[in-house]
C-alpha cells in the first residue's frame, strides 16, 4: 500500500480504490467505474494521472513475450517467466533501458540491448558521454547493438510442447539483416503522458497536445483544476518555460506545489528537475531543465568519477550530470538555478 491505513485516518484522507472514468470541471465531479460520484465543490480536483511506457508501432510488439516496466508487478512477472539464463532483447538504451539490461546480466541472462542511437543516450548526454556508457554496458557483459532500427517482432515456434514457461518458442526481433533471439524482449523505449480524462474533459493541453498544461502553481486553464507529474507540462518559476519531466522527485514536488495551491498558499514549481540512475554498481546524478544543450565539457576525476557541465547558446549552465562527483552535482543544480554561466 502507499499508505498505511493510520495514516490516511490521521491525515483525513479517504482512499477510494476504483478507476475514473470522466470529470466534469463545470459541476466540479468525477464520475467513478463502480456507478459512484465525487464532489469537489469548494475544493480542488488533481490530475496525476501519470504516465503509460509506450510500444513501438511495429509487428509483434503486442506479443506476450514483450514486457514493458513501469509497475512491480509487472517486473515480478518479467522475472517469474525467464528460465535461468534464458536470453533478453531490450529494445532501448535510455536509463531504464540501460538498468534493466544490467541488471537482466548479472542475473545470468545473456542480454542483447538494441538502441536506434549511434550509442546510448548520445542525443540527450553527448557522444562522450553516451560512449563511457557503451564501455559500462560492455564491462558488464552486455551486447549492445547501436544503429538498430527495428523492423519486426516474430513469433519463433519450433520449441518442445514441455518446454518451460514461457510458451513453446520464441521472440525474433529482426532490426534489418540482422535477427536477435530472446526469450523475452523488454521494450523500454520512453513513455506517453495519460491525458486521455483531461482530454475529454476540455482540459487544455500544452502546444504539442501531448500533457496537461499548467502554470507554475500547477493550475489548468479550469478554475479548480490541477495536475502535476508525468501529465503535466508545467511553466517552471526559473526557467521561464514550460518543461515537462518524467522524474518520480519532481513529481513529489509538483504534488507539494498543487497541495500548497489548493490549500491557498502561494506556491510555485521552482526546483531545477533532476534524478539519480544506478546501472550495475555505477551511479549517475543528473540534474538539467531538459530540453536540449548546445555544447558540453566532460572533466575526469581521480578513480573513475567524471563531471559533463551542458551549456546554452548564451553559455549559461542548463545541465549537470555526475559520476563520484557529488559535489559537482550539488553545486551544478545551484549554478542551473542562479542562470549562472557554465563552468
Amino acid at each position: 500500500p502507499l499508505a498505511s491505513e493510520r495514516w490516511l485516518r490521521a491525515h483525513d484522507v479517504r482512499l477510494v480504490a476504483t478507476r475514473a472514468l470522466a470529470l466534469d470541471p463545470a459541476a466540479r465531479t468525477v464520475a467513478l467505474a463502480d456507478g459512484r460520484e465525487l464532489g469537489y465543490a469548494g475544493g480542488h480536483c488533481l490530475l496525476a494521472t501519470g504516465a503509460e511506457p509506450a510500444r513501438l508501432p511495429l509487428q509483434g510488439a503486442d506479443d506476450p513475450r514483450v514486457r514493458v516496466l513501469r509497475t512491480l508487478a509487472q517486473l515480478r512477472l518479467l522475472v517469474q517467466r525467464l528460465r535461468p539464463e534464458a536470453p533478453v532483447a531490450v529494445i532501448g538504451s535510455g536509463f531504464i533501458g540501460c538498468e534493466a539490461a544490467v541488471s537482466l546480466r548479472r542475473r545470468g541472462h545473456p542480454v542483447t540491448l538494441l538502441s536506434a542511437e549511434p550509442a546510448p543516450q548520445a542525443a540527450r548526454l553527448g557522444e562522450e558521454v553516451a560512449a563511457r556508457l557503451s564501455t559500462w554496458l560492455a564491462l558488464e557483459g552486455v551486447e549492445l547493438r547501436a544503429g538498430a532500427e527495428i523492423d519486426a517482432i516474430e513469433h519463433e515456434a519450433g520449441a518442445p510442447d514441455d518446454a518451460p514457461s514461457p510458451a513453446p518458442g520464441a521472440a525474433v526481433v529482426r532490426a534489418g539483416d540482422a535477427a536477435v533471439r530472446a526469450e523475452l524482449v523488454v521494450m523500454a523505449v520512453g513513455v506517453r503522458p495519460r491525458i486521455e480524462l483531461a482530454r475529454a474533459a476540455g482540459i487544455a493541453l500544452a502546444d504539442d497536445g501531448g500533457a496537461i498544461a499548467t502554470d507554475a502553481a500547477m493550475r489548468t486553464g479550469h478554475a479548480g483544476v490541477l495536475a502535476a507529474g508525468d501529465a503535466a507540462r508545467a511553466q517552471h518559476a526559473l526557467a521561464g518555460r514550460p518543461l515537462r519531466v518524467e522524474h518520480w522527485g519532481d513529481a513529489l514536488t509538483q504534488g507539494a506545489v498543487a497541495g500548497r495551491t489548493a490549500a491557498g498558499a502561494q506556491a510555485r514549481w521552482d526546483e531545477v528537475p533532476g534524478f539519480w540512475s544506478t546501472i550495475g554498481e555505477r551511479t549517475l546524478k543528473h540534474a538539467a531543465w531538459g530540453d536540449g544543450h548546445a555544447r558540453v565539457r566532460v572533466e575526469d576525476h581521480p578513480g573513475g568519477g567524471f563531471t559533463a557541465w551542458y551549456g546554452d547558446e548564451d553559455g549559461r549552465l542548463v545541465g549537470v550530470l555526475a559520476h563520484d562527483a557529488d559535489d559537482d552535482y550539488e553545486r551544478g543544480r545551484t549554478l542551473i538555478a542562479q542562470g549562472a554561466s557554465a563552468p
